[in-house]
């Protein structure tokens, strides 16, 4: 069974940085696409950024690039969100995700997910 745990999310001012990781386990992700979500109260789930376990490929969402910097570590099987010059528009619960599919943005292509970690940011 697959299990994703975040973990890194709190409460930060603007500008400020935070760190989100996501221990996976339960299957090989060789042949799996790693993503994080966010979803604010009352909002969708929107995509932030994705990364191709096996060949480190990645996508970030347009409103995050340059900000938001998504990695994988394949020998402790984690995936990492650095968050750099957060912004009161990135307060959101952070999801991790796994998908077969390559690089998806479209949250339904997404099979697995964590119990996600709040973010909050103040202006």
């Amino acid at each position: 069974q697959v299990q994703l745990l975040e973990s890194g999310g709190g409460l930060v001012q603007a500008g400020d940085s935070l760190r989100l990781s996501c221990a996976a386990s339960g299957r090989s992700f060789t042949t799996y696409t790693m993503a994080w979500f966010r979803q604010s109260p009352g909002g969708e789930r929107e995509f932030v950024a994705a990364i191709r376990w096996g060949s480190g490929n990645i996508l970030h969402a347009d409103s995050v690039k340059g900000r938001f910097t998504i990695s994988r570590d394949k020998a402790k099987n984690t995936v990492s969100l650095q968050m750099n010059n957060l912004k009161p528009e990135d307060a959101a619960v952070y999801y991790c995700a796994t998908s077969p599919v390559y690089l998806s943005s479209i949250a339904d292509e997404y099979s697995d997910w964590g119990q996600g970690t709040q973010v909050t940011v103040s202006s």
